[in-house]
């Protein structure tokens, strides 16, 4: 993925790319693998001063989500206890406020350990930093930071006792804001119908059917086909992440590999459901199960061996433009 400092899980993450009308031999654009990255080094503006915001979060005795403005940056469901760094600017599309949400879930039975609800000692930690891009082995500008709340009381023996607010419960959720100035700007999410007033049915059968078809172009190796879909996406995330030459042909290799991988094979299309995300206006297919390694998980994805056994999945967040009827990939 785009620059991100740490990566979570040892599954492989792929990006992602468009809707296309309902021709599955139709094209979204001209984009293909030998020009992406000329053109997207076209589109790329660079600047004096390349604000990058960082999100660094620590969590213990629980299972997670982040999002960023509604959309996830991170799902955890394997460790009861993590750390790590993101870049999110893929998920700031302008300067001002931006909200970040963390949901916290129960980790279940871990050893010997009963953390089948909230404990004393549960924690979420969240930082945002500011650094330049060209400037990113420095430690940032703290910009904000958040600690979930505990509740301090005294026991019979006159001692303090502090404990998560929550201790008990089954589920934590809570937001902050902060504010980001970026030199870009990207009106496609503020300019999305909200997709929880469509007809429910209808939207589901769209959003299957795009992700059956790029099943299909997967599956074929159709690989000019399958970078037709990707121009929005691109455009927006490179620019924000402010990516040079060496980034772009990483990124290439990267959509390449369900193609120059020989064993990768794609898994079936099912046990999934239909979840909305950016205040409605973002909708994708996850799948449902429970498994830690693939809850949260995009419902098309495929394995392959490499040093044991891996996955890859392709995320996709789906959303329509206002005035106009065909799902984009937004991110």
């Amino acid at each position: 993925m785009k620059n991100a400092i740490f990566i979570l899980t040892a599954l492989l993450i792929f990006p992602s790319c468009k809707q296309q009308n309902n021709s599955n031999n139709s094209k979204m654009s001209d984009l293909t693998s030998k020009n992406y990255v000329e053109r997207m080094l076209n589109n790329i503006k660079h600047f004096n001063y390349e604000p990058m915001y960082y999100l660094t979060f620590r969590q213990n005795s629980c299972f997670s989500e982040i999002l960023v403005n509604d959309i996830p940056v991170n799902k955890n469901f394997k460790e009861q206890s993590d750390e790590g760094t993101l870049d999110i600017n893929n998920y700031i599309f302008k300067s001002g406020i931006q909200k970040v949400t963390f949901r916290l879930y129960p980790a279940g039975k871990v050893g010997n350990f009963d953390l089948s609800k909230f404990v004393s000692d549960t924690e979420m930690n969240i930082e945002i930093t500011e650094s330049d891009n060209d400037k990113k082995e420095q430690e940032g500008k703290k910009t904000m930071s958040y600690t979930t709340p505990i509740t301090t009381t005294i026991n019979p023996y006159g001692y303090s006792i502090s404990k998560f607010e929550a201790t008990g419960k089954t589920y934590y959720e809570a937001s902050f804001t902060f504010n980001a100035t970026v030199p870009y700007q990207f009106d496609s999410l503020s300019k999305g119908m909200d997709l929880r007033k469509q007809d429910p049915h209808t939207l589901e059968k769209k959003v299957i059917a795009f992700y059956k078809n790029q099943w299909e172009i997967i599956n074929s190796k159709k690989v000019d086909d399958f970078f037709s879909f990707l121009e929005l996406k691109e455009k927006e995330c490179s620019q924000s992440v402010y990516d040079t030459r060496v980034d772009l042909e990483e990124n290439l290799q990267a959509y390449l590999d369900p193609f120059t991988i020989e064993n990768f094979k794609l898994e079936p299309l099912e046990n999934y459901k239909m979840v909305f995300y950016g205040d409605g206006r973002i909708v994708c297919l996850e799948l449902t199960s429970l498994d830690g390694k693939l809850r949260g998980k995009s419902a098309l994805w495929g394995k392959f061996e490499r040093e044991g056994l891996r996955a890859k999945f392709r995320k996709y967040y789906l959303y329509i433009p206002d005035n106009e009827s065909e799902l984009k990939i937004l991110r």
